[in-house]
């Protein structure tokens, strides 16, 4: 017998190579928006969906990735190093933020990396003599490998679809790992973890350091993608931004940051037909969802799976579960 899984998972990346074939600059660069934005919020949904970390600095880790991504490439040095670095730094600095995750929890927590994402963007704009200021950066070019450019959005899109697909490999892997499974732990229930012996501090500063470098690939992403950044393009707004497009999705579902993101990036292109009532249409479907599915799309969906599916599998699950 077929599992449905890989089926689903093949079409679903058949489906993203397809996506842009025949569509203009302005829809390819949308999903090219979303691929990136994708790989932001998967790293928030590690650290807020399953480690239960709040977390409002996504954004300001995404600026880290692309000032120093920028930086680099303007003084020359390729793309591929820039965006090591980018990651490597986001991950440290994540780290050194997660240290007050070790003492505050829950709304304090998200006052300290709230209180982060603003002091980031004071320094961006300050310092102008490295980052431009509010002038920014501009003119950073697409990379280049072995012959391939990535000069075109069209083949831009690809080159994030590679990345996009190896980010969700990683996370992949990290959640079926013993550090997933303590990720988990510690979302829900850090005492009775710590009581069997899994290490709180190590694995708090982990969720943080991971978290982060997700987001220091997007902003590498952001930056060649655009060739222009500011600070405004990650000020806090956006953390709330990245916030939204996990909780909408589902919180602490594999597949949640991805259809937030569709929702939150594409929704309002799919709704301009009405003009100027597409943002007071899409905002009310978020109120919407949120008041009748706290627990997201994903939520949403395995609960009408679970009401339309036939007794006698209802009877066997719950006998399972039972058993177990």
């Amino acid at each position: 017998m077929i599992r449905l899984q890989p089926v689903l998972l093949a079409l679903g990346i058949a489906a993203l190579v397809v996506a842009p074939i025949g569509q203009g600059n302005y829809i390819v660069y949308t999903l090219c928006s979303w691929l990136l934005f994708s790989i932001a919020a998967m790293g928030l949904n590690l650290t807020l969906g399953y480690a239960g970390q709040v977390s409002l600095a996504q954004a300001a880790f995404m600026g880290i990735g692309a000032y120093i991504t920028s930086l680099m490439t303007l003084a020359g040095i390729h793309w591929g190093l820039a965006v090591l670095v980018s990651i490597a730094a986001s991950f440290v600095v994540g780290l050194v933020l997660g240290y007050p995750a070790l003492r505050v929890q829950h709304h304090f927590l998200a006052f300290v990396t709230l209180a982060f994402n603003t002091l980031l963007f004071l320094v961006l704009r300050n310092e102008e003599e490295i980052t431009g200021g509010s002038f920014g950066l501009s003119g950073m070019e697409r990379p280049s490998f072995f012959g391939f450019s990535t000069e075109s959005n069209m083949a831009f899109y690809y080159f994030s679809l590679v990345c996009f697909l190896l980010a969700a490999g990683s996370l992949w892997w990290i959640l079926r790992s013993p550090w997933g499974r303590a990720f988990k732990a510690l979302r829900e229930n850090p005492i009775r973890a710590e009581s069997l012996g899994l290490k709180i501090r190590r694995q708090t500063l982990l969720a943080f350091a991971i978290g982060s470098a997700f987001g220091g690939l997007a902003g590498a992403l952001q930056a060649p993608l655009v060739q222009f950044i500011e600070p405004g393009s990650f000020a806090l707004i956006h953390s709330l931004k990245l916030l939204l497009m996990v909780v909408v999705g589902g919180s602490g579902f594999f597949f949640g940051p991805m259809l937030g993101a569709a929702v939150v990036i594409l929704l309002p292109e799919l709704l301009r037909f009405t003009e100027g009532y597409y943002l007071i249409i899409y905002s009310a479907l978020v109120i919407v969802l949120m008041v009748f599915s706290p627990s997201g799309l994903i939520g949403l969906g395995q609960r009408l799976a679970e009401k339309f599916k036939p007794r006698h599998e209802a009877r066997r699950d719950l006998k399972q579960g039972v058993q177990l």
